[in-house]
Formats: structure tokens, C-alpha cells, sequence
């Protein structure tokens, strides 16, 4: 449901479940995230564990409002598997530029895909779920309430995707580094900006200097060491609009559907057509 996702991995995310569980239970579920029914949730090591508030039926002697426990694991992938996968990833400039800076690349799944993985879940066998609530179907509407709100989670950090598949974002960040890309996105990252000091004059002080007792008119013109025939130029790498796509396609302060990213390449590119004769 677009209410609970903006992006194409959030939905693929809901898909997955959807495509197993009853339309009635999907139903309720989506009550449950939306009506506050969620105490709460957390993720740890992969493994999604909630407190979801019940109903009270006195049909079926319940007259207090229970509280169950919720247990959601996506299937993870192996420490051997992630090595190929990460390899896989760091051979390609785009994928590792857009994973350091927080963005999730559209056909990522391709990368999974040619080393045989995957890292959205795709079927049944993808999940392992629990609920302490005494419906027999599984997922019930508690399990599907707490896998929307994770989906919506999963817009403002898709990096949460592969914390539930087994690895942290550390531990990705860390492998992506050590690329040779990796390295220089990195320090770009991690450049630290000179702290602002107080200038004396807005000026430059002239310093008073002695004249030369005697000039060489050849050291004069010449200089007194020749030039070098060849200059290098250190190229410094550049990383075009680092400020914008530092903070990923959805943004925090970003309320709409659509990418931040996009938005603003549209931006800049009406930018450049206007004034492409000026430049």
C-alpha cells in the first residue's frame, strides 16, 4: 500500500507479504499500523520483535486488552554468500557510490541476482514469523500490522534491508570502502570543513622589505631556478552534487513520494537549459 511506502523497495517490501497472507488479515493489519495498535518494535541482529496491543472480545472470554508478542526474521544470507555479493557490488562504480551515500540503486537486485541471491524477500520461504495471539493463520493481522510499519521504516533507511538479511550497515560501509571508488568516496565524506578564524584586515598587510644591494638582470627576468618543463596536476577526485545526495532519496525533511534526488536533477537540468546560451 503507498500509504505505507514511497519507494520501490518499500512496495516490493509489502508485495512479498501480500503475495502469502489473506486480503482480511492484510486488511486489519494496516488498521493496527495506522490506529496506533503497534506499542512498539525493534530490531535487533536482524530480528524483528514488537508489542501489538489485541482486541477485546468477550465472546471468546477475553475482557482486558492483551498484549501480544510478534516475532518477524527474514531469511538471512550467509557470511560466504555476502562475500560474493559484496564483491559483486564493488566491481561497479554505481552501485558503490549510491550505497555510500545513503542511496538505494534501482537494480541493486541485479547484483544479487547474478551471484544467484536476492535481497528483498520474494516468497513464503523468505520469512520466519511468530505471534503469541491465539489465531491459528500465520501471518495473523498482528504479524502484517508490524511488517507495514517496518516497510515505511525501511523508506527513511533502506540500509535496514540488509541489517534483516544478515548484515549491518557498518559492516557493508566498511566492505564498500576498501574499493578503490569506495576509498575516495570515503574521504570526500569524511572531509572536514577548515573552522571559520577571525581576519585582522580584509586586505593583505604590505610588508615592508630592504631593496637588493645589486640585481642580475638575468635573475630578474629569468628567475633564479628554472621552471619545470612539465607541471602535475593533482586530479582531485569530484563528486558532483555530494551535498544533495548525501542524504539519499528521502530525505527527513522530504514529504513527498517522489525522489529528492530526481527532483532536484530536474531542477538543474531546466537550470541549464535556460541559460545554456550565457554559458
Amino acid at each position: 500500500m503507498s500509504r505505507f511506502s514511497r519507494t520501490w523497495w518499500g512496495k516490493r517490501f509489502i508485495d512479498a507479504l501480500e503475495s502469502f497472507t489473506d486480503s482480511g488479515r492484510l486488511g486489519r493489519g494496516r488498521s493496527y499500523a495506522s490506529g496506533g495498535k503497534i506499542k512498539e518494535y525493534q530490531i535487533i541482529q536482524g530480528k524483528i520483535t514488537a508489542k501489538v496491543r489485541g482486541s477485546i472480545n468477550p465472546y471468546f472470554g477475553v475482557y482486558n486488552e492483551p498484549l501480544y508478542t510478534t516475532t518477524i526474521e527474514i531469511k538471512p544470507i550467509s557470511a560466504a554468500s555476502w562475500s560474493k555479493a559484496i564483491a559483486n557490488l564493488s566491481s561497479k562504480a554505481s552501485f558503490v557510490s549510491k550505497l555510500l551515500m545513503n542511496e538505494m540503486p534501482d537494480n541493486i537486485e541485479e547484483a544479487f541476482a547474478d551471484v544467484n541471491l536476492q535481497l528483498l524477500p520474494k516468497s513464503r520461504s523468505d520469512f520466519n514469523t511468530h505471534c503469541s495471539c491465539p489465531d491459528w493463520s500465520n501471518p495473523c493481522k498482528h504479524i502484517a500490522g508490524v511488517y507495514y510499519l517496518v516497510a515505511t521504516a525501511l523508506d527513511a533507511d533502506p540500509f535496514l534491508l540488509f541489517e534483516l538479511r544478515g548484515l549491518s550497515r557498518e559492516k557493508l560501509q566498511q566492505e564498500l570502502g576498501k574499493s578503490p571508488l569506495g576509498q575516495v568516496l570515503s574521504e570526500s565524506l569524511q572531509h572536514q570543513e577548515a573552522a571559520i578564524e577571525p581576519a585582522q584586515s580584509y586586505y593583505t598587510q604590505l610588508e615592508k622589505m630592504p631593496p637588493p644591494s645589486s640585481v642580475n638582470q638575468k635573475e630578474f627576468w629569468l628567475g633564479e631556478k628554472r621552471l619545470p618543463s612539465i607541471v602535475e596536476v593533482d586530479a582531485t577526485a569530484n563528486i558532483p552534487a555530494i551535498l544533495i545526495k548525501k542524504a539519499g532519496d528521502i530525505p527527513p525533511f522530504w514529504h513527498k513520494d517522489s525522489s529528492f534526488i530526481e527532483a532536484m536533477e530536474q531542477v538543474y537540468q531546466r537550470v541549464r537549459t535556460k541559460n545554456k546560451e550565457s554559458l
